[in-house]
């Protein structure tokens, strides 16, 4: 391993996760002000913060976009990206989780444990990111602290270790005791920017000795000589204490909790040094293993300065001239001029033309980046997102990014000829931005067809197009992405006879179909012995279906949740190609389906409703008008949560339909659930 590097040591690569509207925003618009960065800090409600700088991130009070960051604490280098919590936008979670190396976890205090809260909690439990947890708005009515700890351990099957305990709550909260320290941290003022440490109030100092000799008791069970002081009864130094919980914390034992409230700038300077005292630097992360072209044995890469360039693309935009923004994180070497590197999937060699550090929309030039940076750059042309950048004596592949299908569209036309061009420039540059969004063209009726997350999505989508783009376009109504898939085993014989050119040609392949779980995708195998039908047929027959799951059984839908099993097959040494194979393949694959009871699926939404008790019944006739079921009714507070599946269709024009029958004090989220079979809407096709 590389000899530890002092500059890495120093830094902190960090995401702001949470589900919407918990304070993510605010939080990282503190920390900016804390840290020197800004003089005045933003605020979400008039559209002045740093972090949403879009348009409609600013009118709509929502981040849309993960904006990236770069500012100074002390001698330490935090590099911040604030994410969205819009279920619509989950994959700028995912793909900026995929970057980072801890994350600061926001819940609130009255919400506790949401839904999106809980999606990219186990997004970065997939990437096996480190957390700190920030219990925001403990001023707010409803705050309930000791309940968001128990959502944390239910929900999340997460050790939630609280490093602080509020001191007041809701209208008095006032301070933290840090359990660390055993001081009270009091900010006296309504928007105070400095506190006092003094010592703990007396009516809360038995419960925070109870809490503290909780913390040591976790603790002790993973260090053999914090167990020792604490079976004898000696106190606990405070920087054993710290050592144990930011080991455990990056080995992803214990989540580390810290209260406050980010809109009253309480709490935020102890978040700070949570950051720096228990989130890894560069050189805590396991080395990233890389596949290499040809050869079995992964390429180990270790954040030195002289080991091989290695670097992931994880987000492109475009900026204010229509240019390629590439952000990427280094995970080893050093980018310098001249600035060409290698990329493996297109096998050529690109030439970047400048460096930038970026401040959300604002960057500043550079002239060379290297491991454990997060930078952007211009001039790549064939890169996109999840594209490994290396040098070219040691090409590699990081592990790229994978992303949920779109499941909703609609229709989209140039108003006159002259803007087609236009249309079409401008939905390439969107597309190369989000992965999630996909653009095509209806071959039985000519439309361009764009496809997103959900309407908010789309709605913010062709925003951009008219007002960023300048492009005039109509647009249809959304409609739902639906996906085929077989209910029965079936099995066919396809044989392809055919002559081309006055040259006979021939394939023969017996397939079997079988229905997989919901959510499986995918699968192909093989029983067809090599002797009796060679390994290239059996890579064609498999082409040649893959390239048929898109293409639908009866409806022209992709084809999901399928197990094909080549069963049979004979070929022709002189006569059989791969092309022949393909072609047999695709068809065997087509009549099996038609006969294996093929259904139509549609996607099922995880909602989510906030609703006062006033208006409980309303919100229920309404999901169930909807063709929503019920799970459950959970009452938190003042408040009543309402738990849903509701079919995606169902749930067009929910939004302000909610507003109406709750007078604007109801909210919901809603997520993809699963695809399951749509009777209703097979009978209107049938017709």
């Amino acid at each position: 391993m590389a000899a530890p590097n002092s500059k890495l040591d120093l830094i902190r690569n960090i995401g702001i996760m949470a589900h919407i509207d918990a304070g993510k925003t605010t939080l990282t618009e503190r920390i900016l002000f804390y840290t020197g960065y800004t003089h005045r800090m933003g605020e979400v409600d008039d559209g002045s913060t740093v972090m949403d700088w879009m348009e409609q991130e600013r009118e709509r009070g929502i981040t849309i976009t993960s904006a990236a960051i770069t500012c100074p604490f002390n001698k330490y280098c935090i590099n911040i990206i604030d994410t969205p919590g819009h279920v619509d936008f989950t994959a700028e979670v995912e793909r900026c989780l995929r970057v980072l190396d801890g994350a600061v976890a926001v819940f609130c205090a009255v919400g506790g444990v949401e839904p999106q809260s809980e999606t990219v909690w186990h997004q970065a439990d997939r990437y096996a990111i480190p957390r700190i947890v920030f219990i925001n708005k403990n001023d707010r009515i409803g705050a309930d602290y000791a309940n968001v700890l128990k959502m944390i351990r239910e929900r999340l099957n997460a050790l939630p270790l609280p490093l602080q305990i509020p001191i007041g709550s809701e209208s008095t909260f006032r301070g933290v005791v840090d359990l660390v320290t055993m001081k009270a941290l009091l900010w006296n003022q309504e928007l105070s920017l400095d506190y006092e440490e003094t010592d703990i109030p007396d009516d809360m100092l038995e419960m925070a000795e109870t809490m503290r000799d909780h913390l040591i008791e976790v603790l002790s069970e993973f260090d053999d000589e914090m167990m020792a002081l604490y079976l004898d009864g000696e106190p606990i130094p405070v920087p054993l204490l710290k050592q144990v919980i930011r080991s455990q914390t990056l080995n992803l034992k214990i989540f580390p909790i810290l209260c406050g409230s980010a809109l009253k700038n309480k709490g935020i300077q102890p978040v700070l040094d949570a950051i720096i005292d228990y989130l890894p630097s560069p050189l805590d992360i396991p080395p990233i293993e890389a596949e290499q072209p040809g050869q079995e044995t992964p390429l180990r890469l270790f954040p030195d300065p002289k080991g091989p360039f290695s670097a992931l693309v994880f987000k492109i935009i475009n900026d204010q001239e229509r240019r390629k923004l590439f952000y990427i994180r280094v995970y080893s070497g050093i980018l310098e001029p001249p600035y060409k590197v290698f990329n493996p999937r297109v096998g050529q060699e690109e030439r970047i033309g400048r460096l930038f550090q970026m401040f959300s929309n604002k960057r500043e030039r550079i002239d060379t980046v290297g491991p454990g940076q997060i930078a952007a750059l211009i001039g790549l042309k064939d890169s996109i997102t999840g594209d490994t950048l290396c040098s070219k004596d040691k090409p590699h592949y990081l592990e790229t990014m994978e992303f949920p299908e779109p499941v909703i569209f609609v229709s989209i036309e140039p108003k006159t000829l002259a803007d087609q061009q236009k249309l079409n420039q401008s939905l390439k540059a969107l597309a190369d931005e989000d992965p999630t969004f996909r653009v095509h063209i209806d071959e039985e009726t000519g439309q361009t067809i764009i496809s997103g997350m959900g309407e908010l999505h789309l709605e913010i989508l062709v925003y951009r197009l008219t007002h960023e783009f300048n492009v005039q376009a109509k647009v249809g109504k959304p409609h739902v992405s639906h996906r085929e898939s077989i209910t029965a085993i079936a099995t066919h014989e396809e044989i392809v006879d055919r002559v081309i050119a006055g040259q006979p040609h021939h394939a023969h392949v017996v397939l079997r179909v079988e229905p997989g779980h919901r959510g499986s995708g995918f699968t192909f195998s093989s029983i067809v012995p090599s002797d009796i039908l060679p390994v290239r047929f059996v890579s064609a027959v498999e082409t040649g279906i893959r390239d048929s799951l898109g293409a639908g059984i009866q409806y022209g839908y992709q084809v999901v949740d399928i197990r094909v099993i080549l069963v049979g097959g004979s070929f022709r040494t002189e006569l059989s190609t791969d092309m022949d194979f393909e072609l047999a393949a695709a068809q065997a694959f087509r009549s099996a389906c038609e006969k294996a009871q093929p259904v139509l699926l549609s996607p099922i939404m995880n909602v989510e409703v906030s609703v006062p008790a006033d208006f409980l019944g309303d919100v229920i006739g309404n999901l169930q008008m909807r063709g929503g079921s019920i799970e459950g009714i959970h009452p938190r507070k003042h408040m009543q949560y309402v738990t849903a599946s509701v079919p995606l269709a169902d749930m067009f024009g929910y939004a302000t339909e909610l507003r109406s029958i709750t007078q604007g004090r109801a909210t919901f989220t809603m997520r993809l659930s699963h695809f399951d079979v749509d009777q209703k809407k097979m009978k209107e096709l049938a017709l």
